[in-house]
């Protein structure tokens, strides 16, 4: 009986926690042509394993303690057909560890063709003991007796101290990774895959002259190589796990497990280049090297046991000589994948005769195979420009191949349509003239046909021309939504002079920030509003008798770069900025719209949106430019869902755009509730969950989702959300539009990756009025459209592998907190799958009285509030314990914004939840605290314990909790999971677990 060494303890761990799967199996395959002598073969396999005791071995426990111990029954050769399922079945099924043998042989084929697989378990196997098997079944089949090997030598003590000290400055206890459509894998063995490429003859050999002139090995330019690789993914430090040997002269020819995982992670600048991260990845790798003999579990503690120390792994094999097998072909494939992922990403790396032969091992249900082959393309491509401009900084070398480059550059942008050169004023006119006595608009009782609102229009545009207002002026509008509203918005543009919405609903400082701004040559408003405004402004009263002349007469009109309006949104300094939307970006976005959503007479559209939100231009004028109605709100309506609801009914109305918050608001007045409406629902303006998506497609006929910023005019994208619901994406560029996701440096990141939203084309604004400075750094020149503007959003998005895009929040939401990066937006996403969540927001807060940042969540429940724990259980499902909040409030609803936008500023900060108020084992004549103290002394050769202090702190690790579960089961009668030790690693708290336990059970 040998003990485990604290590597094979770590993996006994792993193994016992069930979450292994095959992971652990390590295989390769002999394919062998020609006559085969299958009973010196079946001699060869035989005497192997009479060779080398741990292939003969189980795994028995001892006082908590693994052991090798001999199997009951040793391994033999079993024999099949190479068609028979039993050839795949033998390396993926999982090896029982306490009966063994922990090793197989299946030979399958017939003729001259056969196939010999051996598998076995990583606790007695690592990828040099495939060298000494293959080479001395060659021997052995040869009639070849080799003789036994020495007897295994005890691993020497090591003292983990100063690799203790050495992991505590450099280890980062993440599974986490940015990885090209990586998602979030579930709980348990993950089902493998494994894409294969080779790196050509030239390429490797221009490796090596790279690796020659950098003074590093080969395998330390292929390990920076994914270093940088990962870093262009948006990563900056995750570390990267590596295999390395732990053998010593005296285990040479054994076979058996002698590596450990060293997780090598590299803090660099920047601007670091390709040359100066390959010295820095050899001096990390150098500097760990020398703590090869302990593992980094067992001289860290407090990591939980999985099956890889890094989300991303890197294997190197040196090419092997093909064994010779006499009278026989033999070919060996040493990189046999057993079906289960270890981690995110793990790559092989095996020297072939003609390059290298590359292998990425990944779990399909988190990592889609079209992902992985793109990370093969990537690697392929920067090593090739790494090596080639070694000095040059990582973020500026070649990442993406040519194909993916014009797929996201130019295919996934072909949105041109050819529109006449026009105006809204002139399309409204044009359907006026088509159609003037169909009705264009209602509001409440009111009904006013096409030619009644022209001249309505004419009038009010001729009494705005007497006052000098034309072509390059603004005029503020400060109506509630209204006829009058839409008569002065059509007015205004038919004049030439370019509209400032001012919302009446605005506090007065922000109404009074606006007009002082934009300097308009009038204001239009009512007596009802007109007090309100601050002096020193040209006012116009819409309801007051005329005061010049009313005749529509004859005008130009304006010109397609006039500026049909200017709107002003929120300014990170506080002082709104006005954005310039020329007429031609108007029309674009109405004749898109008109087209996408196959626009025309039969159309009647709600109008709920407050003027200020550049959304109601498409409520407002693409029915009056395709034949339809616009159904205008009144303000005692907009606040009333249940009448909302009636108007909808009673208007016939076809078409509603809202924000998530509206619909949520159109939900809760019972829209849809009894039966679907027979309605086209567009949604933007803010992320629309999943959950709310899935309810509000069963509700309507059509469900667009669109996004897009003020500054792009009105929405930029567009989706049909199909049902069933999948992912809710934002879609694609509509007509005349191009959409880009680019790095910090401008150039287009992988497909899958996350990259800040740039829109180019026929949409994007003239800029902001009176703000050169804030213009340039937002709207950027376009490097693939000669004289174009880019604007910079400052959104996150991805593309999906069709090219569709998923919005993923501000750039400023990601948050990182205690080492992990998370978007707030998937906290939210998870909570609103908790069927006693209507809505949820998450926001990094970082008040005075705090300790520091914590994130909080904001639930407006349905129903009763569900309790904290509650949802914390919840979000564990999915998401690691340090990004889940840890501060809750449940507002009966969410503050809104005028827009009916989200109001993150206006939610509160909740208040510190008190201390545990568990209760705690103390006194020394407790009996149950008293023996746990004493095993603790004993496990962990302390003379004092104390009982709140931490086990992972007293140099405790995965060996010492096994002894402790052992021994407390034997002393006190209750068995502990191996979790309650991570989760409450205190003599206190285990001794409550205890406690409840034994309540539990008595």
């Amino acid at each position: 009986m040998t003990q485990a060494t604290p590597a094979q303890h770590g993996i006994w761990l792993t193994e016992r926690s069930g979450d292994a799967g095959t992971a652990y199996h390590l295989a390769l395959t002999v394919r062998l042509d020609g006559p085969l002598d299958e009973p010196a073969l079946r001699a060869a396999c035989a005497a192997v394993l009479a060779r080398h005791e741990p292939l003969r071995s189980a795994v028995a426990e001892t006082n908590g303690v693994a052991h090798l111990v001999p199997a009951p029954v040793p391994p033999t050769l079993a024999r099949t057909a190479l068609d028979d399922p039993l050839v795949a079945e033998a390396l993926t099924r999982p090896f029982d560890l306490e009966r063994g043998p922990l090793a197989r042989f299946v030979l399958a084929g017939e003729g001259e063709r056969h196939l010999l697989l051996f598998v076995a378990h990583h606790l007695v196997f690592d990828g040099m003991s495939k060298d000494i098997l293959v080479r001395e079944l060659a021997r052995s089949y040869a009639g070849a007796t080799d003789p036994a090997p020495p007897p295994r030598p005890h691993p020497p003590a090591v003292d983990p101290g100063e690799a203790r000290a050495f992991w505590r400055t450099r280890w980062r206890d993440t599974t986490e990774v940015l990885l090209p459509h990586l998602g979030r894998p579930p709980a348990g063995p993950r089902p493998g895959a494994t894409v294969r490429f080779t790196l050509d003859a030239p390429l490797s050999e221009a490796i090596d002259r790279g690796a020659r002139k950098l003074g590093v090995t080969r395998f330390e330019l292929l390990l920076t190589a994914v270093h940088a690789v990962l870093r262009r993914y948006g990563n900056t430090d995750v570390p990267v796990a590596v295999d390395v040997s732990t053998r010593t002269p005296e285990v040479a020819e054994h076979i058996g497990l002698f590596v450990n995982e060293l997780p090598i992670a590299v803090a660099a600048p920047e601007d670091v280049t390709f040359a100066d991260l390959a010295t820095a990845v050899r001096a990390e790798l150098r500097a760990a090297y020398r703590f090869r003999a302990v593992p980094v579990a067992h001289a860290v503690g407090g990591m939980r046991p999985r099956t890889a120390l890094a989300p991303v792994s890197v294997s190197y094999r040196r090419r092997a000589p093909q064994p010779q097998f006499v009278g026989v072909r033999a070919e060996v494939d040493w990189a046999v994948f057993a079906g289960t992922a270890r981690n995110a990403l793990h790559l092989q790396f095996v020297d072939a005769a003609e390059g290298l032969d590359v292998s990425l091992r990944f779990a399909p249900d988190s990592l889609p195979v079209e992902a992985a082959e793109r990370i093969a393309g990537h690697l392929r491509t920067f090593l090739a420009a790494a090596v080639r401009e070694p000095d040059v900084a990582v973020r500026d070398l070649l990442l993406l191949p040519a194909d993916e480059e014009a797929l996201l550059l130019r295919e996934w942008n072909d949105t041109r349509r050819d529109y006449p050169d026009t105006t809204l004023p002139a399309l409204f006119r044009a359907q006026a003239r088509r159609t003037p006595r169909a009705a264009a608009a209602v509001c409440g009782d009111r009904t006013v046909t096409y030619a009644e609102l022209d001249a309505a229009g004419g009038a009010l545009a001729a009494r705005l021309r007497a006052r000098g207002v034309g072509p390059g002026a603004l005029v503020a509008i400060c109506v509630e939504r209204s006829l009058d509203l839409l008569v002065a918005l059509l007015a205004v543009t038919r004049g030439g002079a370019g509209y400032v919405p001012v919302d009446p609903a605005y506090p007065a400082a922000r109404r009074a920030l606006i007009l002082d701004d934009a300097r308009p040559a009038v204001v239009l408003t009512t007596r009802a509003h007109a007090a309100d405004l601050p002096p020193g402004h040209d006012v116009l009263l819409l309801d007051a008798p005329a005061d010049g002349p009313t005749a529509a007469g004859s005008c130009a009109g304006p010109n397609g770069d006039d500026t049909a309006y200017v709107l002003y949104t929120s300014g990170s300094t506080g002082r709104p900025k006005g954005v310039d939307v020329p007429h031609s970006r108007l029309t674009n976005f109405l004749l898109a719209f008109r087209d996408a959503l196959a626009a025309g007479p039969g159309d009647t559209w709600l109008a709920l949106t407050s003027p200020s939100f550049d959304i109601c231009a498409l409520e407002l004028y693409l029915p009056l430019i395709t034949g339809g109605r616009v159904v205008i709100v009144p303000e005692r309506d907009a606040r009333d869902p249940a009448a909302l609801v009636r108007l909808v009914r009673e208007r016939g109305v076809t078409h509603v755009q809202a924000t998530p918050s509206g619909w949520r608001v159109l939900l809760d007045g019972g829209f849809g509730a009894a039966g679907r409406e027979p309605v086209v629902a567009v949604c933007g303006g803010e992320a629309l969950p999943a959950p709310l998506a899935r309810t509000l497609r069963a509700r309507v006929g059509r469900l667009f989702h669109a996004y897009g910023p003020t500054e792009t005019t009105v929405w930029s994208t567009l989706d049909e959300i199909p049902e069933p619901v999948g992912e809710v994406t934002i879609g694609r560029p509509v007509a005349n539009t191009r959409v880009y996701l680019l790095d910090g440096r401008q150039r287009p990141v992988p497909i899958g990756t996350a990259g800040e939203v740039c829109v180019g084309g026929a949409g994007v604004a003239r800029g902001y009025v009176g703000r050169p400075e804030l213009t340039a750094e937002r709207f950027v020149p376009d490097p693939w459209a000669p004289g174009g503007h880019l604007y910079r959003t400052g959104d996150l998005a991805r593309y999906l592998p069709d090219g569709r895009l998923v919005f993923l929040g501000r750039s400023d939401s990601q948050v990182k907190i205690r080492g992990h990066r998370v978007e707030c937006g998937e906290i939210e996403a998870r909570l609103l799958e908790h069927p006693r969540v209507a809505q949820a927001a998450v926001i990094l807060r970082d008040d005075p009285d705090d300790d520091g940042p914590r994130l909080v969540g904001y639930v407006v429940p349905r129903g009763d509030p569900p309790t904290p724990a509650a949802l914390r259980e919840h979000l564990a499902d999915t998401l690691p314990a340090a990004v889940i909040p840890t501060g809750w409030l449940f507002p009966q609803r969410f503050p809104l914004t005028p827009n009916g936008k989200l109001d993150r500023s206006a939610l509160p900060a909740p208040a510190r939840e008190p201390a545990s108020q568990a209760p705690r084992a103390t006194g020394g004549d407790d009996a149950v605290i008293e023996t746990i103290r004493m095993v603790w002394r004993e496990v962990l050769q302390l003379d004092e314990v104390g009982d709140d202090e931490d086990l992972f702190d007293l140099g405790g690790h995965s060996l010492s909790i096994t002894r402790m579960m052992t021994r407390i089961q034997q002393q006190l009668g209750v068995a502990l999971p191996l979790e309650v030790f991570y989760d409450t690693p205190t003599v206190a708290e285990i001794a409550v677990e205890v406690r409840r336990r034994k309540e539990v059970h008595r």
